[in-house]
């Protein structure tokens, strides 16, 4: 058996969250408002973290890197002592507090797996009353995982569909087509579903969220890049 792994594209979802960003910046700046952002990221915050970057986030929370809402506070009352006087906090929907955990909702999904969600309003809540502000909640939820396709998905599943041929041709079982490095190549199985594939702490992304002063929701960002 060979997998193609094409659902769910990155480049396009992150565009579509990105794209939200960009319109949400225009009422949290008008109406001086903290808008939280609840984007797909159940056990990794890529999403949240590339668009969060990309669409200018002040705050982003990731399941990589637990929150203290101390620290997510004091960043929200420094930039309204600057006079920026509104925020914008990007959130997957895994993320947790430090000592805490994820938030679910009551809801199963078919077959009883538990279903994440509800993360935003808890942080909106926290952030509202530590900060004593108007703090407001948009979830994107499914929006991210259709539309119209970003070139460079469409491009990469060409690529993947082409590969996948070539290896069927060759007799080649129980791998997955995957993008690797910028090459496209197949994983086995056993390796793609080991384990989730997270954010590394160390990775160049994380490095210019913090060069940017973007806050990710931990006590000491130098800890995060030991």
């Amino acid at each position: 058996m060979l997998w193609l792994r094409a659902e769910d594209p990155f480049d396009t979802a992150v565009n579509t969250a990105m794209e939200a960003l960009d319109k949400l910046h225009t009422t949290a700046e008008s109406h001086h408002r903290v808008l939280v952002i609840e984007l797909m990221g159940r056990h990794a915050g890529w999403i949240a973290l590339a668009a969060g970057v990309a669409g200018g986030a002040d705050v982003i929370l990731l399941p990589e890197i637990p929150y203290a809402l101390d620290v997510v506070a004091e960043k929200i009352q420094q930039r309204n002592q600057s006079g920026a006087q509104f925020s914008i906090v990007v959130v997957a929907e895994g993320s947790r507090p430090l000592g805490g955990e994820a938030v679910y909702q009551a809801e199963r999904d078919v077959g009883g797996v538990a279903r994440l969600g509800g993360i935003g309003e808890v942080v909106a809540a926290q952030v509202r009353r530590m900060c004593q502000t108007d703090v407001r909640v948009t979830v994107l939820g499914h929006l991210q995982r259709g539309g119209s396709p970003t070139a460079f998905d469409r491009v990469l599943a060409t690529r993947f569909g082409a590969k996948a041929v070539h290896v069927m041709a060759q007799g080649t079982v129980g791998h997955m087509v995957a993008l690797h490095q910028g090459h496209i190549t197949t994983v086995p199985l056993s390796d793609a579903v080991s384990r989730p594939k997270q954010v590394p702490l160390d990775s160049d992304l994380v490095r210019a969220a913090l060069g940017l002063t973007i806050c990710l929701g931990n006590h000491r960002p130098d800890m995060v890049l030991a």
